[in-house]
């Protein structure tokens, strides 16, 4: 791990970066005093398309008309039934 002060991190930031991408890690400091650790970004893993094909399957009426007392409650209705008592 080096460090490097912010003057000379801004100067050369590109440099810094093709370090860290490599694993080193860096510490940028101000008058001294450490501010900031550049560090590799952890390698995510690859998603696979597909993965949860099973896990869930949207029912026939997903995309039906909602009931009458659901559609009132959402446009009719209170804006929040449930209010939380500011005592």
């Amino acid at each position: 791990m080096s460090t490097v002060g912010v003057h000379e991190a801004k100067t050369n930031l590109s440099q810094l970066l093709k370090r860290v991408a490599a694993g080193e890690e860096v510490i940028i400091t101000r008058s001294g005093e450490p501010v900031a650790k550049l560090v590799p970004w952890p390698e995510q893993p690859k998603r696979v398309f597909g993965i949860d094909e099973g896990k869930f399957e949207v029912p026939d009426d997903f995309d039906d008309p909602l009931p009458d007392e659901l559609l009132v409650a959402f446009y009719d209705g209170p804006i929040d039934p449930h209010p939380i008592d500011p005592r």
